[in-house]
């Protein structure tokens, strides 16, 4: 299984519209998909069209009192699932803060999950804890969104140095820009050296248009209410990039955990009360 988190330190750059994007696609490639939504605002859940269910508190998670697989939605979309988010994931820091090697507790959790799914996506909330080290312990690909300000360069020189103090050599960063207006010259001009800067740096650009705004009044993924839509089509070719980043340097999915065509069984079961 491989882990996939979307985080920035800064708010408001389109992190939940590209995990739920990326989440759908993934699983509409044939890997079977799970996407957690770790922020207590829950858009991720939201986005999918998932109401408000009873969720384990993360003091529940973190202790060991409830396992993941036992929260596990179906979205409605095929081969994609949801951890929904809950309200006390606010305080998923301080509980972690409680456990021996807190930091590599986030990644013990996911264990169970490993025989189940080929790809996890992780829709993080913005800022430094905890919580966001033992993201990135656990990923094997952090994706970026920056919009092109000079906060977000600086903010992508931050987590690239903290991830080279921290000797993570084989934690991929995949900075994107997000929320692009080619008619400001700002944008042009700070996408334009943050590429020399970052040569890891995605070529694919998610423009800032209103189509993909629109994608929470929808509450779906934009791949699945407008699949010939030009905000489709970026998403598309986003995913298709990393996905070749990623296979270029890792086994195959079919390999890492799970079969491309798994089914759930809990959900199986159970279809009618464990769906968005």
């Amino acid at each position: 299984m491989r882990i996939l988190a979307i985080t920035n330190i800064k708010g408001g750059v389109g992190k939940t519209t590209t995990a739920v994007n990326l989440g759908y696609l993934c699983a509409a490639g044939g890997w079977t998909t799970l996407l957690w939504d770790l922020d207590a605002q829950g858009g991720a859940t939201y986005a999918l069209g998932c109401d408000e269910h009873e969720h384990a508190s993360a003091a529940k998670l973190v202790a060991g009192k409830r396992e993941l697989p036992e929260l596990i939605l179906a979205s409605g979309y095929p081969g994609l699932d949801l951890l929904p988010a809950d309200f006390s994931y606010r305080k998923f820091a301080v509980h972690l803060a409680r456990r021996r090697h807190p930091t590599e507790r986030l990644l013990k959790m996911t264990r169970s999950l490993r025989e189940i799914y080929a790809a996890l996506f992780l829709d993080c909330p913005a800022g430094i804890s905890l919580l966001s080290e033992s993201v990135l312990r656990a990923a094997d690909a952090v994706i970026v969104p920056l919009v092109p300000t000079p906060l977000s360069v600086r903010m992508l020189v931050q987590l690239q140095d903290f991830v080279t103090h921290e000797g993570w050599k084989d934690l991929k960063l995949l900075p994107f820009f997000s929320m692009v207006d080619r008619r400001r010259t700002l944008h042009r001009e700070l996408i334009v050296e943050a590429r020399d800067r970052f040569p890891a740096m995605l070529t694919t650009e998610v423009p800032y248009w209103s189509e993909i705004e629109r994608m929470s009044v929808r509450r779906a993924p934009l791949p699945a209410v407008a699949p010939a839509g030009d905000a489709a089509r970026i998403y598309r070719t986003l995913w298709s990039e990393i996905r070749d980043r990623l296979e270029a340097s890792a086994r195959p999915a079919s390999e890492a955990g799970a079969a491309s065509h798994y089914t759930n069984p809990r959900l199986a079961a159970q279809p009618g009360t464990d769906t968005c």
